[in-house]
C-alpha cells in the first residue's frame, strides 16, 4: 500500500522542495514499486550544498524499458543527465545545479539487497527515507539500517594497517621511477583517506566512516587535521617526496597507536624498508 510519511525539514529547502516532488512523482507511476533516500538528506546533515540521492524500484519487467531521465524531469530540468562510471543515473538540475543521484533497479531482487547494507548506509529515520512502499517489503528493509556505522576496532585496524604499508610502498616505486603525477595521486586519493580512517578510529569519530574526509574539521583535533595537511603537497618532486615522508611517518605513528591499544600486528622490518626508500633523495 502507498506510504505517505510527514516530510521532514532539512536546513535545504530546495532540497525539501525536490523530494517532495520526487515523493509526489512516485505515488503517481504505477510501475514503481519503491523509492528510498539515501545520503546526507536522511541523515540529518543536508545542507544548500547537498544533493539528491535514491533508489527507484521497479515492478517485474519494467526495470529494463524505464524512462529513468524522463521520469527526472518531474524534479526539474537536467542541465546534464548521464550514467556514470558507477551505472548511475547522475543529473544536474538547471534551475540551482544541485546534483542528483539514481539508481533504477529491479524491486524484487534491489528490495531484497537493502536489508544487506548493514554496515555501509545508515537510515537513522527510515520513516522519513521511504518515499514510497507499495508492498511494506522495502519499509521492512530499512528498518534494519538503523544503527550507526560501526566498525570492529581490531580488524580494521589492523586491515588499515596492512593497507597503508602496501599503497605506501608502491607510492615509494612511483617516486623512484619519477612518475610523479601517478605518486601524486596515489598520496592523496588512496592513502590520505586510509589514514583518515585509521585517526577516527583511534579518536573514537567514526560516524562519516565511509566518507572519512568528511565533517573532519568538526569530527577530528586540530593536531590530527595538521599532520593531515603535512601529507599533501603539489606535484614539485622535492614537495611530493617530503611530503611522502611525512605521510609514512603519521601511518607508522597511527599503527603503532593501534597496535598499544589492541595488539595490531605491525610489520617493523617491512615499515623500516618503506622508510628508507622514502628517504631517498
Amino acid at each position: 500500500m502507498p506510504r505517505t510519511p510527514a516530510p521532514r525539514p532539512s536546513a535545504s529547502p530546495a532540497l525539501d522542495a525536490r523530494v517532495a516532488l520526487l515523493r509526489r512523482a512516485a505515488h503517481a507511476e504505477p510501475r514503481l514499486e519503491g523509492v528510498l533516500l539515501y545520503g546526507s538528506w536522511t541523515t540529518g546533515e543536508a545542507d544548500a550544498y547537498s544533493d539528491i540521492e535514491a533508489y527507484l524500484f521497479l515492478g517485474e519487467g519494467h526495470a529494463d524499458t524505464f524512462d529513468g531521465p524522463g521520469f527526472l524531469r518531474a524534479l526539474g530540468r537536467p542541465a546534464l543527465a548521464h550514467t556514470n562510471q558507477f551505472g548511475i543515473l547522475a543529473v544536474v538540475f538547471e534551475d540551482d545545479l544541485m546534483r542528483g543521484e539514481f539508481h533504477f533497479e529491479e524491486a524484487g531482487a534491489g528490495i531484497a539487497a537493502v536489508e544487506g547494507w548493514q554496515g555501509m548506509v545508515h537510515l537513522p529515520d527510515p520513516d522519513a527515507a521511504v518515499l514510497l512502499d507499495r508492498t511494506g517489503r522495502l519499509t521492512e528493509a530499512a528498518a534494519r539500517l538503523t544503527a550507526p556505522l560501526a566498525p570492529e576496532p581490531v580488524e580494521s585496524a589492523a586491515h588499515l594497517t596492512g593497507e597503508l604499508a602496501n599503497w605506501t610502498l608502491m607510492l615509494a616505486h612511483l617516486l623512484t621511477r619519477r612518475e610523479d603525477a601517478r605518486a601524486h595521486n596515489l598520496l592523496h586519493a588512496m592513502v590520505a583517506p586510509l589514514q583518515l580512517k585509521l585517526c577516527r578510529l583511534l579518536r573514537g569519530t567514526t560516524d562519516h566512516w565511509l566518507t572519512p574526509s568528511r565533517a573532519a574539521e568538526e569530527d577530528l583535533p586540530a593536531a590530527a587535521l595538521a599532520r593531515y595537511t603535512a601529507t599533501t603537497a603539489p606535484r614539485a618532486a622535492a614537495a611530493l617526496r617530503a611530503a611522502a615522508r611525512a605521510s609514512w611517518q603519521w601511518s607508522r605513528e597511527l599503527a603503532a597507536e593501534a597496535h598499544g591499544r589492541w595488539g595490531t600486528p605491525v610489520p617493523e622490518a617491512l615499515h623500516a624498508r618503506i622508510a628508507g626508500l622514502l628517504a631517498r633523495d
